[in-house]
């Protein structure tokens, strides 16, 4: 085009003007593409940039809502307070049970037989049993008492937790009668002599006992609380429509919650009326599973105990040993429904922070 006006004798700078725009020099060309590069950088930069800090953030929030939860179920909680506070109690009562036994031993036992020691004789060990055992009873219970009542979940809870009990009151009594030195020489000794069944002998005695024992002492407290909750929230009410005592149309109604001197009371009042019920079979136990430390004729069979105890000693002696083992349960189910409640309410105060 410059060629042309050039040529027709036009304006050779206007020409020359025209040239520049159409064909640029290569340094102009050069500073063009260079600032074309860096705002598309600028912006396609900026858009990945973007893109990227979006994809980031929802990949690490895709990677946190996936993440699974490790938060464990309620019921837990009721397994970890029940089989602690029963583990504590029996720890703490140990030599009153150790007492209870010597009591109901078929010669005889007195502490000056056995020693001091005996008191104390394998309690951490058996102790920690008790551990599971309460895990079982209160955890079976708290599964089942929903759906089928107080009743069935305490039997429930009782079976199950047989499979632990009996074990540690085999190794326990025979412990304090001095068939064995120490927790080590029991299990060893009574493995290589009995093998696992040496660990459930009379267990059908035990069975027998736990069972009835353990469904009233459960079905009592649920009574027992269930009165006391009524009557705390009937006086509630009261207070409530009396205006002298603070209360009125605007006064609030809070949750009825038991102290733990009530769930103390509820824990004793419930074994004591277990322990009536129950002694004649205990006593029947103690004799099965301590007989090696007798050199008397062995009993056959739990009711060959049971009918030889009557013949040869009388009905009383089906209660040798009432007042330790009251203390006894009394002292351990009252502290155990005392610190139950305590520690799962604390547990699941824990789990919701």
């Amino acid at each position: 085009l410059s060629t042309i006006f050039c040529v027709s004798g036009s304006n050779c700078h206007a020409a020359s003007t025209i040239n520049t725009i159409i064909n640029p020099p290569s340094h102009a060309r050069r500073n063009a593409r260079k600032k074309f590069h860096s705002t598309f950088l600028l912006r396609g930069g900026g858009a990945a940039a973007v893109a990227t800090t979006t994809s980031s953030t929802t990949a690490s929030s895709s990677k946190t809502s996936s993440k699974p939860s490790l938060s464990l179920p309620t019921w837990s909680n009721k397994i970890i307070a029940g089989g602690t506070s029963r583990a504590l109690a029996q720890a703490l009562l140990y030599p009153i049970d150790a007492l209870r036994t010597l009591a109901q031993t078929r010669d005889g036992r007195t502490l000056s037989d056995v020693g001091t020691k005996a008191l104390l004789r394998g309690c951490a060990q058996t102790s920690s049993f008790a551990l599971f055992t309460g895990a079982f009873q209160f955890g079976i219970f708290g599964l089942v008492n929903p759906k089928y009542g107080p009743l069935v979940a305490s039997a429930a809870g009782a079976a199950g937790s047989c499979l632990v009990s009996v074990p540690q009151e085999v190794i326990k009594q025979r412990l304090v009668t001095g068939v064995y030195g120490s927790f080590r020489e029991a299990v060893s000794m009574i493995w290589k002599a009995e093998g696992l069944a040496g660990f459930y002998s009379a267990w059908k005695p035990t069975v027998s006992r736990n069972v009835p024992f353990v469904v009233t002492t459960f079905t009592s407290r649920d009574v027992l609380k269930g009165k006391i909750v009524k009557y705390k929230e009937r006086q509630r009410l009261r207070q409530r429509n009396d205006p002298t005592e603070g209360g009125g149309a605007g006064a609030s109604s809070p949750v009825v919650v038991l102290t733990p001197l009530e769930n103390i009371g509820i824990g004793i009042a419930s074994a004591l009326m277990a322990g009536v019920l129950t002694q004649p079979i205990d006593v029947v136990k103690t004799r099965m599973m301590t007989q090696a430390a007798s050199t008397a004729m062995p009993y056959t069979s739990a009711l060959d105990c049971a009918s030889s105890i009557l013949r040869t000693e009388g009905w009383k002696k089906l209660y040798s040993g009432f007042g330790q083992r009251s203390i006894y349960m009394c002292g351990l189910w009252g502290i155990t429904f005392g610190l139950e409640p305590l520690m799962t309410s604390y547990l699941d105060e824990k789990k919701n922070k």
